[in-house]
């Protein structure tokens, strides 16, 4: 779990514009001398590049109505998992996005947060003239109004790769046989690797559905990286969690996430940030009223 406090050099306040350039270069500098290399979509846990993949649909408008608020909060659930990247693309629309949400010092903070960890472009979005706005808290606090038109799945799922529309193919077919609803097994799905057939995480959750090895052993997956076997073993699994869960999809998504014995210890979604934004993000793509608004 992350907190995102401020970094300690975006208390000066009121830098002049060569003392902020210096701070922030020597930042970067430092976390080069760590080795801690600039993260990238291509670097990102799977979980953080299906988010940054989905902001930029919303984003660009790809195969879905043109969303720049969606973006954000898709871009913040990445961010929240330690996304530099995630970080960087909410600096950019806050600095250089649509004029109704631009708020250059808010932006200045993200920005900030991108370059501490590691992003070396974030760095030629500041604007020197205004001073970091204090970022409170996560990304999710930010003042967007609400969401009101639901996830067009099909629409999404349309501007995908051929690769990929195969493989959601796939699990409408297998689905039903499984007990799963299709809406919320192609929702798991894409929270977990935006139906990517090769995305391993780094705790080695590999595949579409990302099963740990150990959940493969339970259900059965011989062959992870195979998409019809990898979502097979991942619609058993969500079998097997419906009727733990007496159907709730709220706490069989919590359990997929974070694993049944957290929320079974915690008497409902457990208190991980990551596990409660992964959830509301499942219920929104699945069209499911509740905690799943975003």
């Amino acid at each position: 779990m992350h907190e995102f406090a401020s970094p300690a050099f975006l208390a000066v306040g009121n830098p002049s514009a060569w003392r902020l350039r210096h701070l922030l270069f020597a930042c970067v500098a430092l976390l080069a001398a760590a080795n801690v290399r600039a993260q990238t979509p291509e670097l990102e846990a799977p979980h953080a590049v299906a988010a940054l993949e989905q902001g930029q649909a919303a984003e660009m408008g790809l195969g879905i109505q043109r969303n720049t608020r969606l973006a954000i909060r898709l871009y913040c659930d990445a961010a929240i998992t330690g996304s530099a990247e995630g970080f960087f693309r909410i600096g950019r629309i806050l600095a250089r996005g649509p004029l109704h949400l631009r708020n250059p010092a808010l932006a200045n903070a993200y920005l900030a947060q991108a370059a501490q960890l590691g992003h070396h472009v974030a760095i030629d979005y500041f604007d020197e003239s205004v001073p970091f706005a204090p970022l409170e808290g996560d990304c999710s606090k930010l003042d967007l109004g609400p969401l009101t038109e639901p996830f067009d799945l099909d629409g999404y799922l349309s501007a995908l790769s051929p690769a990929r529309r195969r493989i959601a193919d796939l699990i409408r077919r297998h689905a039903a046989s499984y007990g799963s609803e299709v809406r919320v097994a192609l929702a798991i799905a894409l929270a977990e690797s935006n139906l990517n057939a090769e995305a391993v995480s780094p705790k080695n959750a590999q595949g579409v559905m990302q099963l740990i090895p150990r959940t493969q052993v339970r259900f059965g997956v011989t062959r992870p990286f195979d998409p019809e076997s990898n979502i097979k073993g991942g619609l058993a699994y969500l079998k097997w969690l419906k009727a733990r869960f007496d159907g709730d999809w709220e706490l069989i998504a919590a359990a997929y996430n974070a694993g049944e014995g957290a929320v079974e210890k915690y008497g409902g979604i457990p208190p991980y940030r990551e596990t409660e934004i992964y959830v509301k993000r499942v219920l929104f793509f699945a069209g499911i009223e509740g905690s799943g608004s975003i």
